[in-house]
């Protein structure tokens, strides 16, 4: 599994802690120096069947500071991957790669409910 994260969210913290204690084996990556390309969201926002609006950090400084509120709206799907692609502090995290999922934030019970 592929954890993409940013090691100073303490949401992030929070996730990396759980999957520790549940002795999940992952390969973690740091989101702020290998943010993700175009295509691997593009694969992941296929992956997850959530709209490409859940892979966006609303809550995060760059998207209030790019007034990707009232922004998002109007652009195409290219153009939203292409957006994420080019900072990682636009992306929801952790992200939690799978085989068969990709989840994005962290809510312990949709995790609990697809890891074994």
């Amino acid at each position: 599994m592929l954890f993409v994260h940013y090691p100073k969210c303490t949401t992030c913290q929070k996730a990396k802690a759980w999957l520790d204690a549940k002795g999940v084996s992952y390969e973690a990556r740091d989101i702020k120096l290998e943010n993700p390309s175009a295509e691997e969201l593009r694969t992941w926002w296929t992956a997850s069947g959530s709209p490409l609006k859940k892979f966006f950090n609303t809550s995060g400084l760059q998207y209030r500071a790019l007034e990707l509120k009232d922004k998002l709206p109007a652009m195409s799907e290219e153009e939203q991957l292409q957006l994420l692609s080019t900072d990682g502090m636009l992306v929801k995290r952790p992200i939690l790669v799978g085989e068969d999922f990709v989840l994005t934030g962290f809510r312990p019970a949709e995790w609990e409910e697809k890891l074994p």
